[in-house]
């Protein structure tokens, strides 16, 4: 298929490591850039969300970000710093892409699916991620990759959504170490247990991308869960073929 519009996720455990603070994996993103790249060549538009991963996550969890002035000490310092290191980590997504990026402090307030701000569009290419934002109560707060997703998704009508995780083919009925097994259909909720990494994950994990792709499928637009080390994978499920991983199967179709 061609000339679709698709919302494209690369998680930020996919493009950094998250373990080291701003260590990004540079075979990763271009490997990903590749795919992005030839999506487009075929006339298809892309909106590509990137997470944070190991450039905002640790400190963010460090000085406790989500909270927001909570009156912590280098707290305003951290926010800064998030800020600088997210414009880092999306010159390198950006550096064999031809798009153009809207850093979301500049341009979005408050957190969650409802946050504010007109979504910005520049096709065929689109760049956006998750972001520590000006919030009215809290002075600030995270919002995160997949609400930007729910939004842009929903509001822009299209055609399919595609979360590229990294290590697993897709969303597993337990943790890899347990046995999972992938989840290849969903047409309702999903029945699944993730593992979430609670001392570096600041926006809820897989657990809120999977709450958000529910939503996305009510919504009448199918979504996938796909390894983002599998560039096959990645490919078919943005252009609509078959792929490996998990297919959530829009609700009002």
């Amino acid at each position: 298929m061609t000339g679709e519009l698709i919302v494209l996720k690369w998680g930020g455990g996919l493009i950094t490591h998250k373990s080291d603070e701003c260590s990004p994996d540079l075979e990763s993103i271009a490997e990903l850039s590749k795919v992005v790249n030839t999506l487009i060549s075929e006339g298809n538009e892309l909106i590509l969300v990137h997470g944070a991963g190991s450039y905002g996550h640790i400190k963010a969890k460090k000085s406790r970000l989500s909270e927001g002035d909570i009156g912590l000490i280098g707290q305003l310092e951290a926010v800064a710093e998030v800020r600088k290191d997210m414009l880092e980590l999306n010159r390198l997504v950006m550096k064999d892409l031809d798009g153009e990026a809207y850093p979301p402090h500049l341009w979005a307030t408050e957190t969650g699916p409802d946050f504010h701000g007109k979504l910005p569009l520049n096709p065929p290419l689109t760049i956006v991620f998750g972001d520590v934002v000006d919030c009215a109560n809290n002075s600030w707060g995270i919002l995160s990759g997949d609400d930007l997703v729910l939004r842009y998704a929903i509001e822009c009508n299209a055609a399919r959504v595609v979360f590229a995780i990294r290590g697993v083919d897709g969303l597993l009925t337990a943790p890899p170490d347990e046995g999972g097994e992938l989840i290849e259909e969903i047409h309702g909720r999903a029945d699944y247990r993730g593992s979430h990494s609670e001392g570096i994950d600041v926006t809820g994990g897989i657990s809120l991308k999977v709450i958000r792709a529910e939503k996305i499928a009510l919504s009448g637009i199918e979504v996938y869960f796909v390894n983002g080390e599998n560039m096959n994978s990645v490919y078919n499920a943005c252009s609509g073929k078959t792929a490996t991983g998990t297919k959530f199967f829009s609700r009002n179709a």
